[in-house]
């Protein structure tokens, strides 16, 4: 059976398949290293990145699940990324994560739910269908990428648990694991790990946000958050937390990472937004990468990141100025 890609990803930035493999499979990882994905990744991330079989993009852009926009090339994706398990560097992640152990992997299910528990991830998948959607993603930082994720909506995993009438909101935890994650050894570090982001109960329900398990038709790098984790397009990048082993229904606004850091420069619910500037620098506009410091390719910001027909009835009411 052919492995189905989106015939808008230029063939130089993915290597095409021919070969099947099931969920089971995914999770468990191959010894079979299909082809080279890129020059500057481990031998242990191409040795446990397999293709998957998923339902190609969507092309009906009012739906908000593809732009046609240019792709961000598979090399930048995986090697220009904040993830501060493994460091600081944009690098640090690409270099250090193949550390991390996937294999096994659960999620634990808790708070206002009728079922509570530890899942396994091979089992969560077998009850929902991958597909690809291509999405903005916009960093707070003011930089920007176009990215074909695949996965399934959050909406579908939440729904297996059947959620109670006082989940009102959705909190999210990361791995907690210092012996294969650096960044959380460090001394200098000023987050309190785990790493914990949360959602108000419509924005995980809505059908723009995902649980991506892959990229570029690959099973996710654990450079990228493997093997899973959450995307939100409308909002900026550190709410997609990252390798998430934890899931709780909450009738109270959860606590997020960043927030308690830093709450004058980190909000709750983070939206993009070029009217609402970081306190140190500008939201109006981005650079799109790839970028050079000879060619930025900056470009403006839009509202929600583009995606204001879908989401912006979200926060009908709402100053966004003061609930940032």
């Amino acid at each position: 059976m052919l492995i189905k890609t989106s015939s808008d990803i230029p063939s130089s930035q993915i290597t095409s398949e021919s070969i099947y493999f099931n969920r089971r499979t995914f999770i468990k990882g191959s010894a079979l290293t299909i082809g080279a994905l890129t020059p500057k990744l481990s031998m242990a991330e191409q040795a446990t990145t397999v293709a998957l079989d998923y339902k190609p993009a969507a092309k009906e852009q009012e739906s908000g699940f593809y732009t046609d926009e240019p792709l961000t090339p598979l090399d930048d994706v995986i090697n220009y990324s904040n993830f501060y398990e493994f460091g600081t560097d944009k690098s640090d992640p690409a270099r250090y994560a193949d550390n991390m152990t996937t294999d096994p992997w659960s999620i634990k299910i808790e708070g206002e739910v009728d079922k509570p528990g530890e899942y396994h991830l091979e089992d969560i998948l077998a009850k929902v269908d991958l597909e690809e959607r291509i999405y903005r993603l916009r960093c707070v930082e003011a930089w920007s990428m176009v990215v074909p994720w695949v996965g399934f909506s959050l909406a579908d995993l939440l729904k297996q648990f059947n959620p109670t009438s006082k989940a009102k909101y959705v909190q999210f935890e990361t791995l907690h694991r210092p012996k294969e994650m650096r960044g959380q050894q460090s001394r200098f570090s000023t987050i309190d790990w785990p790493y914990q982001e949360g959602l108000r109960i419509d924005e995980a329900m809505h059908p723009l946000t995902i649980m991506a398990v892959g990229l570029y038709g690959k099973t996710l790098p654990n450079a990228n958050g493997a093997p899973i984790r959450l995307v939100v397009p409308w909002k900026y990048g550190f709410k997609s937390i990252k390798s998430i082993v934890k899931i709780r229904l909450l009738e109270k606004q959860p606590t997020t990472t960043w927030q308690t850091l830093a709450p004058h420069e980190y909000g709750f619910y983070a939206n993009v937004n070029p009217d609402v500037d970081h306190p140190r620098w500008s939201q109006k506009s981005e650079r799109r990468l790839p970028t050079t410091f000879f060619s930025p390719n900056r470009m403006l910001t839009t509202p929600f990141n583009g995606y204001a027909e879908q989401v912006a009835s979200l926060y009908t009411g709402m100053d966004l100025s003061k609930y940032y």
